[in-house]
């Protein structure tokens, strides 16, 4: 018996949509990261993208839980001396909300060329509309 394993032509890929309102940060993440892995599909394959696409609307409407909001910091490093910079998670909400949710998935993502494909597939935007419309992203409900 041979290991069975999905080719590029067999690999189908479907549009979803998450309303991230109100939702903790952590959990959207874990949901998203697992859709663009393809890790609820029954022939899941490590080392292949059988994942699909995720469009995530009102990024700017996550929560934190505790006191994350002030507390967090996202780090960047400008490649200089001393180039380190920091921002806390309340300033990159009135900034760019979208980088919140594309960071906590980024980070659970494999760090290879697979991850950053993967990631290729995520889509967030701030607010309510998106230019996704002629994929007709399918909507799915998040467990609280």
């Amino acid at each position: 018996m041979r290991t069975y394993f999905p080719s590029g032509k067999t690999i189908e890929s479907k549009w979803y949509l998450i309303d991230a309102k109100g939702l903790v940060v952590g959990r959207v993440s874990t949901f998203i990261a697992t859709l663009l892995r393809g890790k609820n599909k029954p022939h899941f394959t490590p080392f292949l993208d059988v994942g699909d696409h995720v469009v995530v609307i009102n990024a700017e409407k996550v929560v934190f839980t505790g006191k994350k909001l002030q507390d967090k910091e996202y780090y960047h490093h400008t490649s200089y001396p001393g180039g380190l910079i920091s921002i806390t998670a309340k300033e990159l909400m009135k900034k760019t909300p979208e980088k919140i949710i594309l960071f906590a998935v980024r980070g659970m993502l494999p760090k290879n060329k697979l991850g950053r494909a993967q990631l290729k597939k995520l889509k967030v935007y701030a607010g309510e509309s998106h230019p996704h419309e002629a994929q007709k992203p399918e909507p799915i409900s998040i467990p609280k």
